[in-house]
Order: C-alpha cells, then structure tokens, then sequence
C-alpha cells in the first residue's frame, strides 16, 4: 500500500467531478479511439523515435498476459526505436508504492539518455 497522505491526494482528486469525467474519458479513448489511431499510424509506418522507458508492476498480469508477443518490452519494439523497461514491485499504482526505485529507474533512464538526438525531437 502507499502512504496516507498519496491516499488523501487520490480522494482529494476524485472529489471533483471534472477530474472522474476525464479518467472514464481516458479509459473510453483507450478500448476505442486510440485503437483506431494506432491502426493508422502503424499503416504509416509512424514510430516513436525518441528512447523509451516502460516500466510496469512486477504483481500485475502484464507479462503471462503478453507472454505470446515477447513481453511488454517486445510490444513496445514494435512501435519505437530505442526500448527499454522492467516490471518495478508493487501493485497497480506500483510509483505509489515504491517512489525511490520508480524514481531510481526513471532517473536511470534520462541520465542514460542524456544528449540522445531523437530524445529532444517532438513527434
């Protein structure tokens, strides 16, 4: 679990109906519209050219899930250049629940990349 105080965050947040309404608008582009977004932009051969981080939870069903793809990591190769990731502990709000290694990832990653080319281009 996380701290009392991410929880308060979270409940603070979800009292404004403007931010509920956006969630559920998040979750409803996901299963239509960005489907039909990234069915056009793989027919275009669009990729992402920037370096990309995934990371995800270690407790999720993300990687039997995708076992057949190769993982999350392979999925993600599919539409950028430059991948890499790993599952981080924790649940579904696994930044939540373990901030310093997510931020020691993350950290990680942009040190790594620092002066890339690609990573200072806008797509």
């Amino acid at each position: 679990m996380f701290s009392a105080q991410v929880r308060d965050a979270y409940v603070e947040a979800l009292r404004d109906p403007v931010h509920i309404h956006a969630i559920c608008e998040e979750y409803r582009a996901a299963a239509t519209i960005d489907r039909e977004h990234d069915v056009a932009d793989q027919a275009n051969g669009r990729r992402i050219e920037c370096p990309l981080l995934a990371l995800w939870s270690s407790e999720g069903g993300l990687e039997t899930w995708y076992a057949r793809e190769g993982g999350p990591l392979a999925i993600w190769r599919k539409w950028a250049d430059s991948v890499e990731g790993s599952p981080v502990p924790g649940g579904h709000f696994f930044p939540e629940e373990h901030p310093h290694q997510t931020g020691a990832a993350l950290s990680k990653f942009f040190e790594d990349n620092r002066g890339n080319d690609a990573s200072n281009r806008v797509l």
